[in-house]
């Protein structure tokens, strides 16, 4: 179910995409960050669904939230003169290949799991 409704939000985002308008380069960096903390609350909600503990109120919070954190983090870093956003970027993109790496492992044992169920009703048979 989350699936189709990642899918539809893709669908949906690329053809706004298409007709929205262009967004200046000063505004990009934080929009870059955003996005970047928004895929890791996605990857982190996948987990979460995956592991039997998801919780909407702590995803729509975390997704808004770290989203918000990172933003700020980027603004105080310009005004400051320091590239603090990169902190932000290490630890979500870190925590994104975490998540992968646990969504990755878990269709793995999936799939191992029917592989191995097939070949015992084969020998069986």
């Amino acid at each position: 179910m989350i699936f189709i409704a990642i899918l539809i939000g893709c669908i949906i985002g690329a053809l706004l995409g298409m007709v929205a308008p262009v967004i200046p380069y000063t505004y990009s960096g934080y929009l870059a960050i955003g996005i970047i903390a928004a895929i890791d609350s996605v990857f982190g909600g996948i987990t979460a669904v995956m592991k039997g503990n998801f919780d909407l109120k702590i995803f729509v919070s975390g997704f808004f939230g770290n989203a918000i954190l990172s933003i700020l983090l980027t603004f105080l870093g310009e005004k400051l003169n320091v590239d603090i956003y990169l902190a932000a970027i290490i630890v979500f993109v870190g925590r994104m290949f975490t998540n992968l790496s646990i969504i990755r492992r878990h269709y793995l044992e999936k799939w191992n799991q029917k592989k191995s169920e097939t070949k015992k009703k084969e020998i069986k048979a």
